[in-house]
């Protein structure tokens, strides 16, 4: 009964840190460069160019 207790919240725990690092990995990349061009694009660029 404890080892499966144990087994659980080490699961758990292991759940969250998976999660906790992507929140940190996604906080630390840098944007993207083509997010502020597409702005941009959908006026100055012709309709037969627009994705």
């Amino acid at each position: 009964m404890l080892a499966r207790r144990f087994t659980i919240v080490c699961l758990l725990m292991s759940l969250f840190g998976i999660f906790f690092a992507i929140l940190v990995a996604e906080a630390g990349r840098p944007a993207r460069s083509w997010d502020g061009a597409t702005g941009i694009c959908r006026f100055a660029c012709p309709a037969s160019l627009r994705h």
